[in-house]
């Protein structure tokens, strides 16, 4: 299994987080934030710098991880300021992808609307009408950008967006016939929120050639009350999960990266604290044996 992590969970320091990276054996940095500046935003002297430091440190780019399309609503439509703001920030995030090898790139999707479909009376009164419709012509800019400059898509299944499940990207990416250049980045700890099951539900859905790459870290959902608590690994709701599916990972043959997404502290907000804590079981359920850092 390919590890690696999103180095702003060690720290936004890219120098400490490689190092740190390099004691706790992981191999494949996922770029988010550097330094002061969201990956898009980095100037091309900043830009070499980083690609100097990863060479150095011969740590391979799995993923820039930019919040692309996040926080657009249904009213969003192709073309206008705020969609062309997000296309131009995706135009700058693949630049610096092809400068820095990075073989994926990040999106997001639009706000969540609760219910997109229905039936028996519910399509009539309590169906978003129009919102899922909304979607596939906002990313469509998008995939085509992507054809053309010739990188790979991964779209996350995030908290509070419209592809909140495996079930929703794969939908996406079939109602856009884009399966040859955008997949899924599975990050089952936020499916949780909509209660699909990470393991089987949500793998048998994305595991004939939609999976693209994962994102894993553990918490406690409380959806009735709202609440997110995220969990050190192995203590959290997807604690008996994580094994079976990375078993059949393997099985599968998936070639892709699996990151650590580290975002727990124990309240004392110190997350690189939070990352040593964790880092060690993480690489013991997704290897065959545990790395201590």
């Amino acid at each position: 299994m390919k590890l690696g992590v999103i180095c702003d969970g060690i720290s936004r320091d890219l120098d400490h987080a490689l190092r740190v990276m390099d004691e706790c054996g992981l191999e494949h940095a996922e770029l988010q934030y550097v330094w002061g500046a969201e990956v898009g935003d980095h100037d091309a002297g900043q830009i070499a710098k980083i690609k100097e430091l990863l060479r150095q440190r011969g740590k391979p780019v799995s993923c820039l991880s930019r919040h692309i399309f996040a926080g657009l609503t249904a009213k969003t439509r192709p073309g206008d300021a705020e969609h062309e703001r997000h296309m131009e920030a995706l135009r700058r995030v693949i630049a610096m992808a092809q400068e820095l090898g990075s073989p994926l790139v990040r999106i997001m999707t639009s706000k969540k609307e609760q219910i997109l479909w229905g039936r028996n009376g519910a399509e009539h009164w309590n169906v978003a009408k129009g919102a899922w419709d909304s979607l596939p012509p906002l990313i469509a800019p998008a995939v085509e950008l992507a054809r053309q400059e010739g990188v790979k898509l991964v779209v996350e299944t995030g908290n509070g967006t419209m592809v909140n499940s495996c079930w929703t990207a794969r939908r996406l990416i079939d109602d856009l016939d884009a399966k040859d250049v955008l997949q899924v980045l599975w990050d089952p700890a936020n499916n949780c929120w909509c209660h699909e099951l990470a393991y089987p539900d949500g793998y048998e859905e994305v595991k004939d050639g939609y999976l693209g790459h994962v994102h894993i870290k553990d918490v406690q959902v409380d959806t009735p009350r709202a609440t997110l608590e995220v969990r050190q690994m192995g203590t959290g709701q997807l604690a008996e999960l994580f094994a079976p599916m990375a078993e059949a990972l393997r099985r599968d043959g998936y070639d892709g990266v699996v990151s650590f997404e580290s975002v727990y502290h124990a309240g004392d907000g110190d997350f690189e604290a939070g990352f040593r804590g964790g880092v060690g079981r993480f690489n013991g359920l997704w290897t065959a044996r545990a790395t201590q850092p």
